[in-house]
C-alpha cells in the first residue's frame, strides 16, 4: 500500500532554519534554489500550474554564497526566517578543493572559458609552489574576477559582460587565507585544499599564482568541502533527499529571540560572524540577524 503523503503547504511554510545540500557541476546556485523549491512544492501540492498569474511567494529560500556554475559542493540553504541567518554564512569560513592547471589562462579564469595565454610552466618545481603559497597566506589584497556575481547599476559582471558591455576590473580588496596547502602536483595539473573568509575567490587565487610562478593558470575543477560548520562528509543533502522530511531532520533552527532581541531597534544585526576552522555552532546564528540574501560572493 502507498504511503499517504501528509506534507501541506502550512507545514512546509513552518520550517525556520539552515541546513545545507549538494550543489553538482553545471546549474547555478540560483538554477539548484528553484529545482529545490519545485521539488518541494510539489510534495506538499502547491506548484502554480499557471505560472501567468503570479502568487504570493509561497515559500522562503535563499543560498548563503554563489557557487559558480562549473563548481560542486557545499551550499548551504536558509527557509523561511532561515533566510535572515545567510548573511553570517556570507562573511563566514569556507573551504575548498581546486584542480588548478598550468600553463594556460583563460578569460573565466576556469575551464568554461576561452583560453587567451599560454606560458611555459616546466621550470616550476614542487619546492618553488610551496614556497610560492606562503605569500597567499593571511590578509591578503585579491582582484575579483570580471565573470563574477559582482554587480554594477544592478546588473552581474558576467551578465554584462555576455550581453558585449564593455567591464572595468573592480578594485583589489582585502581577503583573508586562513589554510593554504598543496595535496598533489602533477604538472601541468595542482590540487589546493584551501580555507578562505568571505568575499574570496578561488579562480582569482589560482590566476595570481599562475603569475607569481612566471607562467599563467587556471581552475579546472572546485569542490566547496565545508561552510560554516557544513561539510560535504556530514551535512548535505542529495537531490534525491530533498523532501520536507529530510530537510526537517538536517535543520538547525532559528534560536528562539530573547527579550533584548525583541527590544533591539529593528534591522540592526544580531548574528555572529562564523570563526575559521572550527566552524559555528547553530546557536552562533540567529535569525533577527540583517536580512540575507543569495549573495554576490562567488567563488
Amino acid at each position: 500500500m502507498a504511503a499517504v503523503n501528509n506534507v501541506t503547504l502550512p507545514k512546509l511554510q513552518s520550517l525556520n532554519g539552515i541546513f545545507a545540500i549538494f550543489k553538482k557541476q553545471g546549474p547555478t546556485s540560483a538554477d539548484v534554489l528553484n529545482t529545490l523549491k519545485h521539488k518541494l512544492l510539489k510534495e506538499a501540492g502547491a506548484v502554480n500550474q499557471n505560472p501567468r498569474k503570479r502568487k504570493k511567494q509561497a515559500l522562503k529560500l535563499g543560498h548563503g554564497g554563489t557557487l559558480d556554475s562549473n563548481a560542486s559542493g557545499v551550499l548551504v540553504v536558509g527557509i523561511g526566517e532561515g533566510t535572515k541567518m545567510l548573511t553570517t554564512m556570507l562573511a563566514g569560513s569556507k573551504k575548498y578543493t581546486a584542480v588548478g592547471e598550468l600553463g594556460k589562462a583563460t578569460d573565466t579564469l576556469d575551464s568554461t572559458g576561452s583560453v587567451v595565454q599560454e606560458m611555459s610552466y616546466d621550470h616550476i618545481t614542487r619546492e618553488a609552489f610551496e614556497e610560492k603559497l606562503k605569500e597567499f597566506i593571511g590578509e591578503i589584497m585579491q582582484v575579483p574576477p570580471l565573470y563574477s556575481a559582482l554587480k554594477k547599476d544592478g546588473k552581474r559582471l558576467s551578465v554584462l559582460l555576455k550581453q558585449g558591455h564593455k567591464v572595468e576590473a573592480k578594485p583589489a580588496r582585502p581577503v583573508t587565507v586562513y589554510n593554504l596547502s598543496l595535496q598533489d602536483f602533477n604538472p601541468p595539473l595542482f590540487t589546493l585544499d584551501i580555507e578562505c573568509g568571505g568575499g574570496f575567490y578561488v579562480r582569482s587565487l589560482v590566476d595570481d599564482l599562475g603569475k607569481a610562478l612566471s607562467s599563467c593558470a587556471h581552475v579546472r575543477e572546485l569542490t566547496r568541502t565545508k561552510q560554516g560548520q557544513f561539510t560535504l562528509e556530514e551535512h548535505v543533502l542529495r537531490e534525491e533527499r530533498w523532501t520536507f522530511q529530510d530537510i526537517s531532520q538536517s535543520l538547525h533552527p532559528c534560536p528562539e529571540p530573547t527579550s533584548q532581541q525583541n527590544n533591539s531597534k529593528k534591522g540592526k544585526p544580531q548574528g555572529k560572524p562564523a570563526q575559521p576552522s572550527s566552524g559555528s555552532a547553530s546557536g552562533d546564528h540567529n535569525c533577527n540577524s540583517t536580512e540575507g540574501t543569495s549573495g554576490d560572493h562567488n567563488d
